[in-house]
């Protein structure tokens, strides 16, 4: 199975836009729906509507919820979701094509940062 979102799970993402420099994505759910494990590169999350979802990542385990019109980083990862909440997730992701900036880098968190 192909770690790209799009190919293994295109009923959950589809290509907005996409050039030299970014892919921006839309992602769908409903609540219940999982995902089987994908990866991100180094992202900007934007969510348009409100969500409650549990990440996963190897022995890793995430509860995020988040609000409408919230911005967040992702540092690149694989990861599988489940929508645990009772509403719908509709996020954007803008995804960084530039590899990551020289000098030390620090460890992945697992979902969305400030």
């Amino acid at each position: 199975m192909s770690p790209d979102p799009v190919e293994s799970l295109p009923q959950h993402y589809r290509v907005v836009l996409e050039n030299e420099r970014v892919r921006v994505l839309e992602y769908t759910d409903h609540p219940g729906q999982q995902t089987t494990t994908h990866r991100h590169p180094d992202s900007v999350m934007i969510t348009l509507s409100s969500f409650r979802r549990t990440l996963r990542a190897d022995d890793s385990e995430l509860d995020v919820e988040l609000s409408a019109g919230t911005a967040r980083w992702l540092d690149a990862q694989e990861h599988s979701g489940h929508n645990t909440g009772d509403t719908d997730t509709h996020v954007m992701f803008v995804e960084l094509k530039e590899p990551a900036g020289h000098g030390p880098r620090r460890p992945v968190r697992l979902g969305p940062t400030d």
